[in-house]
């Protein structure tokens, strides 16, 4: 089982690691850096070295409980020992948007009762799905964008850590609902905790405080059904 390094420090942007598995372009590490594509997070990119050659990562998913690397030439890989680098630009940018998700779902779960029902994320926007107990008003979605806005800028504190299943369902509020959609195989659960604003199970990538995220804006809202709503949301540039 590749031990999964990214969850441990998001930060770290080149790693030792050995192959230890190659099938065809999949390589197999026993560590990486790499996020496979997952919760709505994108997969990360960069690439491999070992001695001379240069190989790049496309594509990192999970495949049988294995995390997979697609690597370009793979053919001229070998078993041992590689120095692993992922593209941090994009990564970072993925981890601001992750956040940024958590801190939004979790001020309007706390003032208007919305509950997250699903998100994607790209490296120049997210989206991300609300159902609502009423509608908001266009007033309304705009007070929500500045009152997010503020709550980053007070910069709270991103922790992450591991509990037992059996004290995450214990845990009052929207993270109830996600702790029963997990599959009854997992027992220890992660949680990551922004200040008192959001506690969310999350196998993702985060920035290790708010104001990392920058400002940011409501893009575009769609409907998709009764009080139900997509909101597309963009990074201002730092």
């Amino acid at each position: 089982m590749t031990r999964e390094v990214f969850l441990e420090d998001s930060y770290k942007k080149e790693h030792q690691a050995e192959v230890i598995d190659i099938k065809e372009n999949k390589i197999i590490l026993d560590e990486t850096i790499f996020y496979p594509s997952g919760g709505g997070q994108p997969h990360d990119t960069g690439m491999i070295k070992q001695g001379n050659e240069i190989f790049k990562v496309n594509k990192v998913q999970r495949e049988n409980g294995q995390i997979v690397h697609y690597v370009d030439n793979a053919e001229k890989l070998k078993q041992g020992p590689v120095e692993i680098l992922i593209d941090w630009d994009r990564r970072y940018k993925l981890m601001r948007y992750h956040t940024l998700l958590h801190v939004l779902a979790g001020y309007l779960y706390s003032k208007f009762g919305a509950l997250a029902t699903g998100n994607q994320i790209f490296e120049d926007r997210a989206r991300i799905d609300f159902q609502f107990e009423k509608p908001l008003t266009d007033e309304q979605f705009n007070e929500v964008e500045e009152a997010t806005n503020k709550l980053i800028q007070e910069n709270h504190h991103v922790s992450i850590r591991t509990v037992s299943r059996e004290e995450a369902e214990k845990i009052d509020g929207f993270i109830k609902t996600v702790i029963n959609l997990l599959p009854p195989s997992i027992q220890n659960v992660r949680l990551v905790t922004i200040g008192d604003i959001d506690e969310q199970a999350c196998g993702g990538t985060h920035v290790k405080e708010t104001k990392e995220i920058g400002s940011f804006q409501i893009s575009k809202i769609k409907s998709k059904g009764q009080n139900k709503k997509r909101l597309e949301v963009t990074l201002n540039t730092i």
